[in-house]
């Protein structure tokens, strides 16, 4: 009995190799080159790393060349479908006052003036607010405890851009007296105010579009834009020739239509992320979007400032244009049209770089963040 009981007992201690030490332990004892002492953790560290801990992710027998080539294709293959976002973005209106033209010279002036002005004021809300989702969003999805918080920054935005937003559209509401006073002629004047009161509506959705475009691109996700207005920008044309010329509304079609049109770009994006990829990060309503909004309401404002310097100086010289007269001004605002059509490379460029440099910081690798800056910086040359 009591043999059996011993059996047993044994049984249940572990086995030692021959010399007596676990493998645990011999890793331990020679994990270091000096004994261990009173100091000596019992514990070995683990191998696996902490979410948020820094690393690296360039194997070191990788040439800087090589590593820098990778890069460049990186941001090439990034920078692609964000730049044919934003030049079909652009086409939208372009379409319209091609379409708006062939009433007359002075419905084209009108149409390409109000789009002009709506640029420089609620466009520039929605390119330059924005980029404090590029510096915020990116870095809390890689670098962040929880994938939501990336969805909070979401719903902060749509809040305080929102706020950016009343006034603009008090602006465009009570526009006539304002060109009148910037030296517009009477029909400009009266004819571009109407048009912007019928846009009103869509430059929230315009917004809002931007909105969930960085939400993705923050995700690393570049390609649902173009996909949503390869839909909406056909389907824009559609509606500018429907309203303006079957329906007989006349000039007030173009922002009509174009607003719907960027309405529906929204919400096909609502549903991509909801329905195909990015819904991870989206965990619904939250309170918490209504904290920190000083912070992000002064990334948004010099984001703001940031873009429109550029955009008001080609607003000043529409206005100086419009003193002229209908002629001139609608051929300078085609001129501002296609140049605004070749600024989407650079900012396209621009995009997917902060994304990218964002996602890297978020993740802890500062060499990598520094060498896709520098990458960008050449990229933006060819």
């Amino acid at each position: 009995m009591d043999d059996r009981v011993d059996s047993d007992r044994g049984s249940l201690q572990p086995e030692l190799p021959p010399n007596g030490r676990s493998d645990e332990t011999r890793k331990a004892s020679t994990s270091s080159e000096t004994p261990p002492d009173e100091r000596t953790a019992l514990l070995n560290k683990p191998d696996d790393r902490v979410e948020g801990e820094t690393y690296e992710f360039e194997d070191e027998d990788t040439s800087a060349i090589r590593r820098i080539s990778s890069e460049f294709w990186i941001l090439f293959k990034s920078s692609i479908p964000v730049i044919m976002a934003y030049a079909l973005q652009n086409s939208l209106q372009t379409i319209s006052v091609l379409i708006v033209g062939r009433l007359s010279p002075e419905a084209l002036s009108v149409a390409a003036f109000s789009y002009m002005f709506a640029m420089a004021s609620a466009w520039l809300i929605g390119m330059g607010g924005t980029t404090a989702i590029d510096t915020l969003a990116s870095v809390s999805f890689t670098g962040g405890k929880s994938k939501h918080d990336l969805g909070i920054i979401l719903q902060r935005a749509f809040v305080i851009l929102s706020v950016f937003y009343i006034p603009v559209a008090i602006l465009w509401l009570c526009s006539e007296p304002f060109f009148r006073f910037l030296g517009q002629e009477d029909f400009i004047a009266r004819e571009s105010s109407r048009f912007l009161t019928a846009l009103i509506p869509g430059g929230l959705g315009y917004i809002y579009f931007e909105c969930m475009k960085k939400y993705l691109q923050a995700q690393e996700i570049m390609r649902p834009g173009t996909y949503v207005l390869l839909i909406t920008s056909p389907i824009s044309a559609g509606l500018n020739i429907l309203f303006i010329h079957t329906f007989q509304l006349g000039i007030l079609g173009a922002p009509l239509a174009t607003g719907l049109s960027y309405w529906l770009s929204f919400f096909l994006l609502v549903a991509y992320a909801r329905f195909v990829a990015g819904k991870e990060c989206w965990g619904g309503w939250d309170r918490r979007c209504l904290q920190n909004i000083g912070t992000f309401a002064r990334i948004a404002a010099l984001g703001v400032i940031h873009v429109g310097t550029e955009w008001w100086a080609f607003e000043i010289v529409a206005i100086v244009a419009g003193q002229l007269g209908p002629i001139p001004l609608a051929a300078q605002s085609v001129i501002m049209t296609a140049d605004q059509v070749m600024n989407t490379i650079p900012f396209g460029v621009g995009v997917a770089t902060s994304s990218r440099v964002g996602n890297l910081l978020g993740a802890r690798h500062s060499s990598g963040a520094k060498r896709s800056a520098n990458t960008a910086a050449c990229l933006s040359i060819f």
